[in-house]
């Protein structure tokens, strides 16, 4: 899978999926850090990486309805410290058919994985 993970996952959860076959980049390595979640987004589609962030900028359906990009996991823990992220969102990707993402709008919480597929 290509990944382009936002600024706000940790750098080190590029590793992570790396060793588990993913192709990832990262916002901050494209001198993305700080632009607007507009810009973030058009340079993931554009790459056809499916994004990995934080940010309920990306969470509205209306605007981001499921098969207009390449997908979306918006991570949304209880206590997002960078331990818990990386521990979350490594084990989903060792768990789940992540591959069968594309273009869906994914919500992982503590206790949760949401899946909204293109209609």
């Amino acid at each position: 899978m290509r990944i382009k993970l936002d600024e706000n996952m940790p750098l080190a959860l590029q590793g992570i999926l790396h060793d588990m076959g993913h192709d990832v980049d990262t916002a901050t390595a494209e001198g993305l850090a700080g632009k607007p979640d507009e810009m973030v987004r058009r340079f993931a589609n554009a790459a056809g990486r499916f994004l990995i962030t934080q940010d309920l900028d990306f969470s509205d359906i209306r605007f981001l309805a499921p098969g207009t990009h390449p997908g979306i996991l918006l991570v949304r823990l209880h206590d997002p410290g960078r331990s818990a992220l990386l521990q979350r969102v490594a084990a989903v990707f060792r768990t789940e058919p992540v591959d069968s993402w594309s273009g869906c709008l994914v919500v992982l919480s503590d206790l949760r994985l949401r899946i909204r597929h293109p209609t």
